[in-house]
């Protein structure tokens, strides 16, 4: 199931309101202040840390079976997207990534493939990464921007099906152009970082 993308942002706490006014909570932030990582969870705000300078590595964003995170970069950069599969699953499909010559790094709570299309994906094994399985608010489709074609049918190949809720297009930048998620969003919305956050009823792909 896809449940995941995650990007580097200079934009970091207006990504935070943007998630948070369309009804994602914020579960965790994890940043580095005085050379060290710390929490800055909620219940603390902006308002607590704003003017301290933090370089936050990770904020996470939830909802329903969604799960979105953002960590502070000097431009926008789009890194991965995140599967929640089997341990049996993910072992079928490193052991295809491994043919596949992409690059495997297993971890224990997550696995990492690098795929030639210059962004990652991320391998989850653990229900706990979203706040609800039967939660009907889910990803119903990404769409990307890649700079080489094919990323359908080696998604295709590294799953042992084809993965419906990824749609590519070629263009000059690597990157999510729109998510369309099951919610109930009245209109098109544009996060900080470009991407476009729809209602599948809209019918935008």
């Amino acid at each position: 199931m896809l449940f995941h993308y995650h990007f580097w942002t200079p934009y970091v706490e207006e990504t935070e309101k943007f998630y948070m006014d369309i009804g994602f909570r914020i579960s965790q932030r994890i940043g580095k202040y005085h050379g060290d990582f710390q929490a800055f969870n909620p219940p603390l705000t902006w308002d607590d840390f704003r003017d301290k300078s933090i370089i936050f590595r990770i904020i996470e964003a939830r909802k329903g079976a969604i799960n979105i995170t953002f960590g502070y970069g000097k431009k926008i950069k789009f890194d991965h997207i995140g599967f929640l599969v089997s341990e049996n699953e993910q072992n079928i499909i490193c052991e295809k990534a491994d043919k596949m010559n992409w690059t495997v790094a297993k971890g224990e709570r997550r696995t990492f493939i690098t795929t030639p299309y210059h962004f990652r994906i991320e391998l989850q094994t653990s229900e706990d990464i979203v706040d609800s399985m039967n939660d009907n608010i889910k990803i119903q489709k990404l769409k990307l921007e890649t700079k080489r074609t094919g990323l359908e049918d080696d998604l295709s190949i590294l799953f042992g099906t084809p993965v419906k809720t990824i749609q590519s297009l070629i263009g000059d930048t690597v990157t999510i152009t729109e998510a369309v998620i099951k919610d109930s969003l009245p209109k098109k919305l544009v996060d900080p970082n470009g991407v476009i956050i729809s209602n599948e009823s809209l019918h935008s792909i």
